[in-house]
Order: C-alpha cells, then sequence, then structure tokens
C-alpha cells in the first residue's frame, strides 16, 4: 500500500495527479505552512487568447499560518469572475453539461477556509474520474514511515520539466492549435470526462 503525502491546491494541474497516480492513500496536511504564490489558492485554465490564472483572494498576508487557517475573502466577487471564466474557457467542451453542474453547485457555496473548499474540489475531480484512492487528513498521530512526500515540490515558480513527473501528452483542447500542456484539471475533465484518468496514466513518467 503505497501513502503519498501531498499539498492541498485549488484545482490541481495534471502534474499533481501524475504524482499521486499510484498512491493508495493520499494524506493532507492541514498545517502545512501557507507559502505565497503557491497552487493553494491558484489555478490556470485556457481562454481564447491566452492562458488565465483564476485566483481565490484571502484575508490578510500573515506569514507562517498553517493551510487549514487560511480564510477566504468573499468582499471581491472572485466566484462570479472564476465562474465565468470556467464557462468561457469550457462552454463547448464535450463534457461541459456533464461536469459544470458538480462545480457550480461549488461555487454556491460560501467555505470559510480555502482548506475545506480544496478539499471539496479534490473529492469532486477524484468521483468524476471514478478514482478510488483514499484521502486522509494528517493529525500529530500520522504514520510519517515509509510514505512518499511530494509536498512542496510543485511551485509556480518552476516547470514541470525540471521534474521526472509529468510528460505532456495532447488531447483536444477547446482554444488554440498548440496543445498547452499542464494546465488545471477542469482543463482535462472537461475535454475527456470519465476518460481523463487514462490520459494522466499516458502523461506519468512513472509508467
Amino acid at each position: 500500500m503505497k501513502t503519498v503525502f501531498a499539498d492541498l491546491h485549488y484545482f490541481p494541474n495534471l502534474e499533481y495527479f501524475c504524482a499521486i497516480l499510484d498512491s493508495d492513500k493520499l494524506v493532507l496536511d492541514p498545517q502545512s505552512i501557507y507559502q505565497r504564490k503557491s497552487f493553494f489558492n491558484r489555478t490556470q485554465i485556457r481562454l481564447a487568447n491566452k492562458v488565465e490564472t483564476l485566483s481565490v483572494p484571502i484575508v490578510g498576508r500573515r506569514p507562517r499560518i498553517p493551510l487549514g487557517e487560511i480564510e477566504i475573502d468573499y468582499r471581491q466577487k472572485w466566484q462570479k469572475v472564476h465562474l465565468r471564466g470556467i464557462q468561457s474557457a469550457y462552454g463547448k467542451t464535450p463534457f461541459f453539461e456533464f461536469i459544470f453542474p458538480y462545480f457550480e453547485a461549488l461555487f454556491e457555496q460560501e467555505y470559510k477556509l480555502l482548506w475545506d473548499l480544496n478539499l471539496q474540489v479534490l473529492t469532486i475531480c477524484l468521483k468524476i474520474m471514478q478514482w478510488p484512492v483514499n484521502l486522509e487528513i494528517a493529525s500529530e498521530t500520522t504514520d510519517k514511515q515509509g510514505f512518499t512526500d511530494i509536498r512542496g515540490l510543485l511551485m509556480p515558480g518552476s516547470h514541470f520539466s525540471e521534474r521526472d513527473i509529468y510528460q505532456p501528452v495532447a488531447y483536444v483542447q477547446n482554444f488554440g492549435l498548440d496543445f498547452e500542456p499542464n494546465l488545471s484539471i477542469l482543463d482535462l475533465l472537461f475535454a475527456e470526462g470519465p476518460q481523463a484518468k487514462s490520459i494522466l496514466l499516458a502523461s506519468s513518467k512513472k509508467h
């Protein structure tokens, strides 16, 4: 049984899912310290003319705060912006009508903590792909022996080509002639639906 310790991202990119592909248990640690400019509150989708970053605004800029304590700032109407961006990017994709309601319902709720929102995002994505990995929230008593730790490995400032995890395998994207690799899992889900996991298998350097 393989256990992977991983960060919790906002609509994780394809490299993230390739990194956890062969895990039986995924352990997520809310006590990990928040890093600015991380994927904890941002993701990338492809619009008609560019790759767009969607960011969830957070309350304050306090240093050394655990991920599980980061609060979402609802003074900004970010939910409408993100929903509108997703609709613009993927409204004409093959699986939009099937998948969009999952996330539309998600944005209609107000999660106080970004951790709780991200956990629900990950749970929905795994459900759509029929991915049987067990999710566990780490505690002080969690056994940390014999696990693979990828926390802090995937950051916006470093390119996936620097790591031996993800190799781009093209699928049909909604916009553009050139394939844009390693976008948010949203990009792959709307294009491939339940078959997204087979693309991730082909994209993993471990397989």
